[in-house]
């Protein structure tokens, strides 16, 4: 009987850890805000820092982070734009999106964004936002 509690208690223990490690966040920015944007950002880093998954979404005037040579202006106290802000999370893993109607609408090309941003694929955007374990937040 100790055996069966003990093994159902290490089965619920590693079930949490699972759940733990496949915890998610899903960023939704689409504010030209600068500051709205960083604040995403900030909390993307700080869940890839905590081992999270995370997958961020840039729509509306958001998207223009993601185009080469577009900078923005310069955020306190780090003095860092929203595109290097951007490109730090892209490095600590994070996979980054434009909204499938950026491109179109911008009359911009998959080729003017920088490095490691993609155009979205709306089917495989709602798929990972219904799995479970995924958190959400918009700016």
């Amino acid at each position: 009987m100790k055996k069966l509690i003990a093994l159902g208690a290490a089965a619920l223990l590693l079930s949490g850890v699972a759940q733990a490690q496949t915890q998610e966040l899903f960023v939704n920015i689409h504010s030209g805000n600068a500051m709205a944007q960083g604040a995403g950002l900030v909390l993307a880093g700080q869940a890839l820092e905590q081992k999270a998954g995370v997958r961020v979404l840039l729509c509306d005037a958001a998207g223009d982070m993601a185009v080469t040579g577009k900078q923005g202006p310069k955020l306190k106290p780090r003095d860092v734009t929203t595109q290097q802000m951007l490109q730090g999370v892209i490095k600590a893993g994070a996979k980054v999106e434009v909204c499938a109607l950026y491109l179109p609408n911008t009359g911009l090309k998959a080729s003017d964004l920088i490095e490691g941003v993609q155009p979205a694929k709306p089917a495989d955007v709602a798929a990972h936002l219904l799995k479970p374990g995924v958190n959400t937040l918009a700016f």
